[in-house]
């Protein structure tokens, strides 16, 4: 009798954990993820009108020294644009007519000479004239190595109404998994265990998570298959070290698709 009083225990607490995810942690979520969406998408039209001069220097070289010069102090405390304080980008960059990366906001810097145009299309729109968020996949140097997603932000710079050039800005999802995660901890009751990841396709990304954790909420496959079964998302039981775990899986349609997020939860 009291094993199983046991069990119903654990079992109903698991079930509060699932409602917690689904009531609490996903909206909680959804809320931070467009506050940040809200605040670059803001930001990266302020940083373009400020930047506009600087597209009109002759000089390559003068120019390229400038911008970045720029493009630093837009992000510095009281000097930059508040939208850039404590936020998880990871470079903001300033591209010219031609569609090329004229600097980023840092040395080395890896992506000057490169031809954003026609690699995003967020890019080819602000150029265009029109600011424009959207995902996109950068490649790393070696070809074995898995490629990163961010999402990204792109205004035009004008002077007297015309397009002299774009600003690019990028939050990598493996960075915003990690605000998440510590904005999740910062406000966790006592005692709570709480991971946030993101997933896009079958990769997850997360931060300071337990392995034994990321075994459980991997398989890429499993979750097509719920997700095909569920679309707006599900919750699970999973046995973590013996005891009784809880988790969701919900898409986050407002980053695009076949991107959402887990949210594992102990119960208390």
């Amino acid at each position: 009798m009291i094993l199983a009083l046991i069990g119903c225990e654990d079992s109903a607490a698991v079930e509060r954990a699932q409602q917690h995810i689904r009531d609490i942690d996903l909206p909680r979520v959804q809320a931070l993820i467009q506050q940040d969406l809200e605040n670059h998408q803001a930001g990266v039209v302020k940083a373009a009108a400020k930047l506009a001069p600087g597209f009109a220097l002759a000089n390559p070289t003068a120019r390229e020294s400038q911008v970045r010069a720029a493009l630093r102090i837009l992000q510095q405390p009281k000097r930059g644009i508040d939208e850039f304080v404590a936020s998880p980008m990871s470079f903001l960059a300033a591209i010219g007519l031609d569609g090329v990366v004229i600097a980023r906001d840092r040395e080395p810097d890896r992506m000057a000479g490169q031809d954003f145009k026609s690699r995003f299309e967020v890019v080819r729109q602000a150029l265009g004239g029109t600011a424009a968020t959207a995902l996109g996949e950068f490649y790393a140097e070696d070809p074995n190595a898995p490629s990163s997603w961010s999402i990204l932000f792109a205004a035009p710079s004008l002077r007297e109404d015309k397009v002299v050039g774009a600003v690019l800005a990028g939050i990598p999802l493996s960075r915003l998994a990690q605000r998440l995660s510590r904005q999740f901890r910062v406000e966790q009751e006592k005692g709570a265990r709480v991971w946030v990841y993101l997933y896009k396709g079958d990769r997850i990304f997360h931060w300071d998570t337990p392995t034994q954790v990321d075994a459980l909420v991997r398989d890429p496959v499993a979750r097509a298959k719920a997700l095909a079964a569920s679309p707006a998302g599900y919750t699970e039981k999973a046995r973590l070290q013996g005891e009784l775990q809880a988790y969701g899986v919900f898409p986050l349609e407002l980053l695009g698709p076949d991107v959402g997020t887990i949210i594992f939860r102990t119960p208390k």
